[in-house]
């Protein structure tokens, strides 16, 4: 960060910079105090998504650019992601390719959630856990209530903004080597990333997740009717739990996608 502020002043002398101290004890206040940047404390460590909802409530800019001060993504970026901003999207995105990510699983863990959300949405997702991006303040603290406090904030906004018919752009840029240690558990946080994944499902499109199941399930209960019937001749109660679980199933994805529905349309109203 002794290096980034600098670097972020020089390039953007009249711009608003915050850094969110998210519980540290180190000389943090001392370097933006030397760079002339705000310094957002945290009593204790919350989380990246806290640290970046503190930042987006503190600035009052119409554009709101966020990225790490881990080294990977550099200053000279952000003039890319504003000037395609500027060309008509609401967020814009900055992309790695598969030769940037920290190691070979990590890659691999980041081309298996960008092919799943791209599936979810519909929508070609080529860094789904980018943290460097460019978005319309008003519009993003829409979606502040909807944020976790933990690191997956980047993932739940970029499927926030396309469930909403926003407008998002990805812009490839280069990146460096990360400076320090990644705290990312591979097996712990891998879980973790999968139960995040069918939670955007669910907060995205309900009925994506739940109507496979249920088709699934009523196909394995029509089969086990079948195979009962030209076994036995008779219908057997795990039939009628199989295909009565599916229906149940569905009907629960469908009030879900009510609810959801519901969600973003109060979401939209508060940006008027």
């Amino acid at each position: 960060m002794s290096k980034l502020l600098p670097e972020l002043r020089q390039l953007h002398p009249a711009a608003e910079i915050f850094v969110v101290d998210d519980g540290s004890d180190d000389e943090t206040p001392q370097i933006c105090f030397r760079n002339s940047v705000i310094h957002v404390h945290h009593p204790y460590s919350k989380g990246n998504g806290a640290a970046i909802k503190s930042g987006a409530m503190a600035a009052s800019g119409e554009y709101l650019i966020m990225m790490d001060a881990d080294g990977q993504h550099t200053p000279a970026s952000i003039g890319l992601l504003i000037e395609k901003l500027n060309s008509g999207y609401d967020m814009t995105i900055a992309s790695r390719d598969f030769s940037s990510q920290a190691n070979l699983a990590r890659g691999l863990a980041n081309v298996f959630y960008n092919k799943f959300a791209s599936l979810v949405t519909g929508q070609k997702i080529i860094d789904l856990t980018s943290g460097m991006r460019a978005v319309n303040a008003k519009k993003f603290r829409q979606f502040l209530p909807l944020l976790p406090n933990g690191f997956s904030y980047p993932s739940t906004i970029t499927m926030a903004f396309f469930r909403s018919g926003y407008n998002v752009a990805y812009v490839p840029v280069a990146v460096n080597k990360r400076e320090g240690k990644s705290h990312i558990r591979p097996i712990h946080d891998g879980i973790r990333f999968l139960l995040i994944i069918f939670k955007l499902t669910t907060l995205y499109s309900p009925l994506k997740i739940f109507f496979p199941i249920a088709l699934f399930q009523a196909f394995i209960g029509l089969s086990y009717y079948t195979y009962t019937y030209l076994s036995d001749g008779r219908f057997t109660n795990m039939g009628v739990t199989l295909i009565v679980s599916a229906v149940t199933i569905f009907l629960i994805g469908l009030v879900s996608e009510q609810i959801t529905m519901l969600l973003y349309a109060r979401l939209d109203t508060q940006d008027d």
